[in-house]
């Protein structure tokens, strides 16, 4: 029988990742993820100034799946890093339109 050892973290909504968690987690430099904020592919949750010192930013759970999907459209597509911002947010344009064509069907039956 051929079995598969598959490790995972299993993250929340409240889940906080680190620069460093998040391009560790996608197997990617902090430099690519950099980009991707540059961009608009993935927006930091804080990045505020305390007198001199600037708070190192945190990234949530979505962002390591927009990570993932950003990976996979570079890989399978060969998508610049423009495109994929572009594309994550049609992608998530579409799934809020879904949402609320679901919602609008099972309130009219």
């Amino acid at each position: 029988m051929n079995q598969k050892i598959i490790n995972g973290i299993l993250l929340d909504e409240q889940t906080e990742l680190s620069l460093n968690d998040l391009s560790r987690s996608c197997c990617r430099s902090a430099e690519w993820i950099i980009e991707l904020v540059e961009e608009g592919a993935l927006e930091p949750i804080s990045h505020k100034t305390h007198g001199k010192q600037i708070t190192p930013w945190r990234f949530t759970a979505d962002s390591l799946h927009r990570a993932q999907i950003a990976m996979r459209l570079q890989r399978d597509l060969n998508i610049n890093l423009a495109g994929i911002a572009l594309a994550l947010e049609l992608m998530e344009q579409i799934d809020t339109l879904e949402s609320k064509l679901r919602r609008l069907q099972t309130e009219t039956f």
